[in-house]
């Protein structure tokens, strides 16, 4: 069979993937989202300015995890020396990562196994929340490249044949080092990397390999623990900050705190969020995969499954301590170690699809069973694949003659690719052409506009932007500018020379995420409050307003939540 069409055909998807992912990246940035990429941008402005410093916990409290995570925002810090601080420079590391991600994939199978390599890429690189991560400073896609690189250096150096095992298993070492210094889920995949070494040892294989991994690995861990301990006097200070992180959360945890509901979370409650989340296709494409690995005995599928399976047992019913039972929460974007294994798997599921045609008929029931159990915009995905897969079973045919309707050719794979990449793109396309939840960019034009030295005076901000407004400033306070709450007025007095303003941001205001715990007041209780106001400039749903403060209304303090200015 001539394999350069099928070759082509994952080139052309690693094209597909990478543009779509750099369009999702500019189109739906939201700026910075949350405490954790703020904190690892100042970090990584601390780090470019040579002001960072490793600094232990004096009094055993909990503090901030995210300084240990260097490979999260050592990247940034030479971002910020070559172009500046600005949001792009911020989140480019993660972009990169993510579109790293999907070449990795075809530097793998591109050539070997190309419809493998085609439809892990579609499933991995236009999953909804791996795009979602794509333009926020988080650890996530950034681990998720180091366990792509992890997992294949693994699966490379092990093959019979391999000349260089020694290089491989250096590798192997140095990346999943990496891997810890970004996040500590890396050790999802220690049980598997135990199995595959016992394995080896019983067949007595790849002695080369592992010896070279252990010597790099043990050379690189006492390394990092003599860091700590040197400037910590506690060279297992990482984990027992984690252990102090786990204590101080306990009564949210699954034993203290919900306890009831640890039953539902050990059982069918991790299988909810997967369909919920849209992953359920892909677990489905991988048992397709693990079911026939009798007809199609492939080495590398039993790798990817096993991995995915370990993965997803530990995901399942593992903890996040040690010392207490505590499994992880379920979020989306705690999934990243088992994504790209269970794409790989689900990738060979495709393959078989596309060879055989076999099997359409239960896949068609069992999606339509999943967009029936999700009942959300995401069953939009499971219907449209299970309308592909339902006409498949009945029109599918080796003997058919048009080249879409018979399993094994180009045309048949090609549409299988098309179909699967569609629906997996129809959640991110939508999100695309919404307006944004947080107008960062327009905010940042007016501050950077009109709220610059040698501008004095006081700014009155909500509660979101009082936490986090030096980022606009590169992470320094600006001399002269002053910013508080909307609460503060009736206690700010300007002195001669001084300026107050009003920065209205209505997108914050209307947050979702916002409105829920942090902002409690609307713009008409905040504008009621400034009757002496008189609009500077507005770009978009965002306002700057100067104020007399003299005309200040004698209304009741505006609702506010955290610190006190």
């Amino acid at each position: 069979m001539n394999t350069r069409p099928f070759v082509r055909l994952a080139f052309l998807t690693l094209l597909f993937v990478g543009l779509f992912t750099v369009a999702y990246f500019f189109l739906t940035h939201e700026g910075l989202y949350a405490l954790d990429d703020y904190y690892y941008s100042r970090y990584a402005q601390q780090l470019a300015t040579g002001t960072f410093h490793l600094a232990p916990d004096p009094e055993g409290l909990l503090v901030d995890p995210l300084r240990e995570r260097p490979v999260i925002f050592g990247p940034v810090a030479l971002l910020y020396k070559a172009f500046g601080i600005n949001i792009i420079t911020t989140t480019l590391w993660p972009l990169l990562a993510t579109l790293g991600c999907a070449l990795v994939l075809w530097l793998l199978y591109g050539k070997r196994e190309p419809i493998v390599a085609a439809g892990a890429m579609v499933l991995l690189g236009l999953h909804y929340f791996t795009l979602n991560l794509t333009n926020y400073l988080y650890p996530d896609n950034i681990l998720m490249i180091w366990c792509i690189c992890c997992a294949s250096a693994l699966l490379i150096g092990r093959r019979e044949g391999q000349v260089a095992g020694g290089l491989w298993g250096a590798f192997f070492a140095v990346l999943n080092f990496a891997a810890l210094l970004s996040k500590e889920t890396i050790v999802y995949y220690l049980p598997f990397y135990v199995g595959v070494l016992l394995l080896d040892g019983w067949r007595q294989r790849n002695r080369q390999f592992w010896l070279t991994a252990f010597t790099v690995g043990t050379v690189l861990l006492l390394g990092y623990l003599a860091v700590y301990q040197v400037y910590t006097d506690d060279a297992l200070y990482r984990i027992h900050l984690i252990e102090r992180t786990n204590e101080f959360l306990k009564e949210g945890n699954y034993i203290l705190g919900k306890r009831g509901a640890l039953f539902y979370r050990l059982t069918t409650a991790p299988l909810d969020f997967f369909i919920g989340t849209g992953l359920g296709g892909a677990l489905l494409f991988a048992c397709a995969a693990l079911l026939n690995q009798r007809r199609w005995p492939d080495s590398d599928a039993k790798y990817w499954l096993a991995l995915a399976g370990s993965t997803l047992a530990f995901y399942w019913f593992g903890s996040t301590s040690l010392t207490q039972y505590n499994p992880i929460t379920l979020l989306p974007r705690m999934t990243t170690p088992l994504l790209p294994p269970l794409c790989l798997a689900a990738g060979f599921g495709l393959r078989d699809f596309s060879r055989s045609g076999r099997g359409a008929d239960w896949l068609a029931l069992a999606l339509l069973a999943y967009a029936g159990w999700a009942r959300s915009s995401v069953s939009l995905i499971y219907g449209g694949l299970s309308l592909y897969f339902g006409l498949m079973a009945i029109l599918a045919s080796p003997t058919a003659h048009a080249g879409w309707r018979r399993p094994g050719t180009y045309a048949f794979a090609a549409l299988l690719l098309l179909v699967v990449a569609g629906t997996t793109a129809v959640r991110p396309a939508y999100f695309m052409t919404k307006p944004s939840v947080s107008s960062h960019f327009e905010q940042n034009k007016l501050i950077k506009k009109h709220l610059q030295p040698p501008a004095q005076g006081v700014v009155f901000v909500d509660d979101y932007l009082v936490d986090n407004y030096d980022y606009y400033y590169g992470h320094k306070k600006p001399p002269g500018i002053h910013f508080r709450r909307y609460a503060a007025r009736d206690s700010v007095r300007l002195i001669p020379g001084q300026q107050a303003w009003l920065l209205l941001n209505r997108s914050t205001l209307t947050n979702d995420e916002l409105t829920r715990k942090l902002i409690r007041y609307s713009e008409a209780e905040v504008l009621a409050c400034y009757p002496g106001r008189q609009l500077v400039a507005e770009v978009g749903k965002v306002s700057l307003y100067k104020l007399d403060l003299g005309e200040t209304a004698a209304a009741p303090p505006v609702t506010t939540l955290g610190r006190s200015e």
